[in-house]
């Protein structure tokens, strides 16, 4: 009978590893962090699954319901900390920008007659999730507005379920043009010569479209100054790349999510998951997809060798028709890649941060090299051992250094070029 709670905790303890292990590449530090991490964020989905299955509930509102609860909980462990993440003297209004809401941050006021940079932040959380109020974006601004002495608009576009594209990156252009006009930026103190657009995965795709937006609308006076899009989305016509094929299966953003975030983005049937992984949505036999547009995102001679490593490009003759029906898909205000040169000159200087594993990088690496052959001065900081997320896990128990280091490297180049 002794030998019975050895057998049972064993047993458990094997269960629980085999739930939890993933393999990841020996570049990842502190590799069972992050299974953890994704064990916990996969339990959350699987959980919502279950409910909406059952029908009690939907499913996103369920996973929405689930991280802001763990959410919550990390607040509380931060609060007990010293200082427990609050700048004192950066001020936080949640208001509205032309309806949008939005959450503004102001450093202390300075001296007499001293402007201020400005910044405007869109979320990441595959157009689905996310808050400018919450966790890390919230801890992210606040470091931001008190270091740089800058005004930061983080903007609430609205989410899928409840809208799909163009609506948030409506949202996001309308608090935009607001933000930059000359009376919004006198009113904060903001210097009109120095105003950046910036966001993180999905929200790095609603920065770099309305950057594109603006820096081509004659009817705005002020553009912005900056783009930093950190590992942004920006394009759904190829899902095998060398960075979709490499990173598949690393956590946090898999490559089925991926797609499947675009799929509830656009508005598209999700049952259509398995054509986009085989690229079926973007065959020689649609015509709307030109020889330019496809050049545009050819990574065969948008990326150097060390990214393409010994991958081949996935091109279908032939594809499905349904497919082909998915909506948005050469719209460049969902697929900012997908750009023309003459639009892409226009464009402010950038930085793009990417990590090696991650499906994403491509879109990064592959936006950075279009806008530098546009002209754009760009800074690509590429981290050898990120991964999608990384920039965002800054806070205890699930603060790793390279986002600590990619953090810090976001911030320093904006002290340096906004």
């Amino acid at each position: 009978m002794r030998l019975l709670p050895v057998v049972v905790t064993v047993s458990l303890t094997v269960a629980v590893a085999y739930y939890v292990y993933i393999p990841l590449p020996d570049a990842i530090q502190e590799p069972w962090k992050l299974m953890i991490l994704d064990s916990g964020f996969q339990t959350m989905m699987h959980l919502a699954s279950l409910k909406a299955w059952l029908g009690f509930g939907n499913y996103i509102e369920s996973v929405r319901q689930s991280i802001e609860g763990f959410e919550g909980m990390m607040k509380g462990l931060h609060s007990s900390e010293p200082g427990g993440g609050v700048m004192p003297g950066v001020k936080v209004s949640d208001i509205t920008f032309v309806g949008v809401p939005v959450r503004v941050y102001e450093p202390p006021a300075g001296g007499e007659g001293h402007l201020r940079r400005g910044l405007m932040f869109f979320h990441g959380g595959g157009w689905a999730f996310g808050s400018a109020k919450k966790g890390s974006y919230d801890v992210i601004n606040r470091m931001l507005s008190d270091e740089l002495n800058t005004v930061v608009v983080s903007v609430e576009y609205r989410l899928y379920p409840e809208v799909h594209f163009p609506v948030p990156y409506l949202d996001c252009l309308a608090a935009a043009k607001h933000f930059l006009s000359p009376e919004v930026l006198a009113n904060y103190a903001i210097d009109p010569e120095r105003v950046a657009v910036s966001g993180d995965s999905a929200g790095g795709n609603l920065a770099a479209a309305v950057a594109q937006e603006i820096s081509i609308d004659d009817t705005t006076s002020v553009k912005f100054s900056v783009q930093a899009l950190i590992y942004p989305v920006l394009q759904a016509l190829d899902f095998n790349t060398p960075s979709y094929l490499q990173n598949q299966y690393v956590p946090i953003l898999y490559r089925s999510l991926t797609i499947r975030f675009w799929l509830q983005y656009l508005g598209a049937d999700l049952s259509l998951e398995s054509q986009l992984m085989v690229n079926n949505h973007s065959s020689l036999h649609d015509s709307n997809i030109t020889p330019e547009l496809r050049a545009r995102l050819d990574w065969t001679t948008l990326l150097s060798p060390k990214y393409q490593k010994n991958y081949k490009p996935l091109i279908v003759k032939k594809g499905s028709q349904g497919a082909a029906k998915v909506p948005g898909l050469l719209d460049v205000r969902a697929a900012p890649l997908l750009a023309g040169p003459e639009v892409l000159a226009k464009c402010p200087r950038a930085y793009i941060l990417t990590c090696e594993y991650d499906v994403l990088r491509d879109d990064g690496l592959m936006y950075a090299r279009r806008l530098q052959d546009a002209g754009v001065t760009v800074t690509n900081d590429h981290y050898e051992d990120g991964f999608h997320g990384c920039f965002s896990l800054i806070n205890w128990p699930f603060e790793f250094d390279v986002g600590k280091r990619a953090l810090r490297g976001y911030l320093n180049w904006l002290k340096n070029n906004l």
